[in-house]
């Protein structure tokens, strides 16, 4: 079992800045994929992000590229995403999510069990 809490959404301008973190507890962090999905309202939850266990590997969608970046400190337990330039259409719930089954593929939402609660993230333009 892994439980997880994300924390650092807030409302921010366009072309600003925020930090999200995630907390995770219950298994070794280290030896799992970690991701970052969102979900706007009246849309389906979309892959943002992951990252391999060790942090060598990183994964991003192509409306994040090059503006987020994912990583993770191993020795706090702790899953961070830096999101730049910010849009009004970063607009949404993100939540974190932990240890995807590979075979399915870590950019499908299905394919991890364990979930975050959520923060929200609105970006006004």
């Amino acid at each position: 079992q892994v439980q997880l809490v994300e924390s650092g959404g807030g409302l921010v301008q366009a072309g600003g800045s925020l930090r999200l973190s995630c907390v995770a507890s219950g298994r070794t962090f280290s030896s799992y994929t970690m991701g970052w999905f969102r979900q706007a309202p009246g849309k389906e939850r979309e892959f943002v992000a992951a990252i391999s266990g060790s942090g060598g590997s990183t994964y991003y969608a192509d409306s994040v590229k090059g503006r987020f970046t994912i990583s993770r400190d191993n020795a706090k337990n702790t899953l961070y995403l830096q999101m730049n330039s910010l849009k009004p259409e970063d607009t949404a719930v993100y939540y974190c999510a932990a240890d995807p089954r590979l075979n399915i593929g870590i950019r499908i939402r299905g394919a991890y069990d364990y979930w975050g609660q959520g923060t929200q993230v609105t970006v006004s333009s």
